[in-house]
């Protein structure tokens, strides 16, 4: 069976994602719309890929990490409304309106340097953040609001949203959650005084729509939704143990063995001599490093061979890591560094718990240099056979 002529690549299902946002989307009320965040490049999935694939499988809008991903999502033809979570430069203000992108505002600061650069009266569409307890960005007090509310009343602005983030929805201790939707609703309750009793208003994420789809969207017109669609469920062990929901994974990592050898016992493998084979051994190289997004923090973990686990030896080097193999096999035989092999998987939770991250900061790990490939019926076929 063919495979793509590069030694590493990664496989995007697509249709896995789609299936993703179905299952979501019935969680959550008619009334509340699905906006899907294919920020940072859909996750490391491709941005345009999972863009599209997300609208077709019902996502209603989109969320973006900067201006410049929004642009590149209206100019391949996307139409549906997109936020930028990150604020431009006050100076491309023009530019998100040219391209009916909302971006957030929080700061009077903002708005008067935005005032000052803009040349075009084309609506500007801006969500108004509210930090309720996660620290990040976002206005906290009533006297922010004030100096807010008279630049907010322009001719050339739209109030079209306000939001906040939630800190812990993943936890089962969910005190400090309802605090913050407390919260919000005692800040959107400031917005009205000022004039702007209806404005829609969203604050679920991933964990919201697992774990309190109906408290998420309770008076909310939005509920965000990023992890999950990529088959992660954020929320504690525990609840996951309570749920019955069961996300797909999209995206799988693999490589090609480059070159066997037979290393003899009391020899070195990779950097500093921190491997030392202790018999005869077969060991393979694969052309798998940190600059493919591969961390150093996976020595010590696996890929596996035709649903074998072959230990990781030593260091991983920037281009390159060598595995030990049960026997000698030819140069060209392909390993699996993410996903399934045969029978075997190496999920993100794994891979994720071994390198002291998150699953979402593994999958955005992988680097440009490793090319896409959307999944199809014939490598899927080729995937069980690995």
């Amino acid at each position: 069976m063919s495979r793509p002529a590069v030694w590493t690549w990664a496989e995007v299902d697509l249709e896995a994602l789609e299936r993703n946002v179905r299952l979501l989307r019935k969680r959550l009320p008619e009334h509340c719309r699905f906006m899907a965040a294919v920020k940072a490049d859909g996750y490391g999935h491709g941005l345009l890929e999972v863009a599209r694939a997300a609208v077709r499988a019902g996502a209603d809008e989109l969320a973006v990490s900067q201006l410049e991903e929004g642009v590149r999502l209206r100019e391949a033809g996307i139409g549906v409304p997109i936020l930028a979570l990150t604020p431009p430069h006050p100076s491309e203000a023009d530019r998100a309106a040219r391209y009916r992108i909302a971006v957030p505002v929080f700061q009077a600061t903002w708005l008067r340097e935005m005032r000052a650069s803009r040349r075009s009266s084309e609506p500007l569409q801006v969500h108004l953040k509210l930090d309720t307890g996660m620290g990040r960005i976002g206005l906290r007090s009533r006297e922010e609001l004030a100096a807010l509310a008279p630049w907010l009343r322009a001719r050339d602005i739209e109030v079209a949203g306000v939001y906040t983030h939630l800190a812990t929805a993943n936890q089962s201790d969910d005190s400090y959650y309802r605090d913050q939707l407390g919260r919000f609703s005692q800040m959107r309750g400031w917005l009205a005084e000022e004039g702007w009793p209806d404005v829609p208003a969203h604050c679920g994420n991933s964990a919201a729509a697992i774990q309190h789809p109906l408290d998420a969207t309770t008076g909310m017109a939005t509920i965000r939704v990023g992890a999950a669609l990529y088959g992660i469920d954020t929320c504690d062990p525990d609840v996951r143990g309570q749920s019955s929901l069961r996300l797909e994974p999209t995206l799988a990592l693999y490589s090609t063995i480059i070159q066997v050898k037979r290393v003899r016992a009391g020899e070195y493998v990779g950097y500093d001599c921190t491997y030392r084979a202790e018999q005869d051994e077969w060991v393979g190289t694969v052309p798998l490093g940190y600059a493919d997004g591969y961390s150093r923090s996976c020595a010590g973990f696996y890929l596996l061979m035709n649903g074998v686990r072959t230990p990781i030896l030593g260091r991983v080097c920037m281009d390159q890591l060598m595995i030990r193999l049960p026997h000698a096999v030819p140069a060209g035989t392909v390993v699996t560094a993410l996903g399934r092999s045969g029978e075997a998987e190496i999920t993100l939770d794994e891979l994720a718990a071994h390198t002291g991250t998150i699953p979402q900061h593994v999958l955005t790990m992988i680097a440009g240099r490793v090319p896409r490939h959307i999944r199809s019926a014939a490598t899927r076929a080729r995937t069980r056979a690995l």
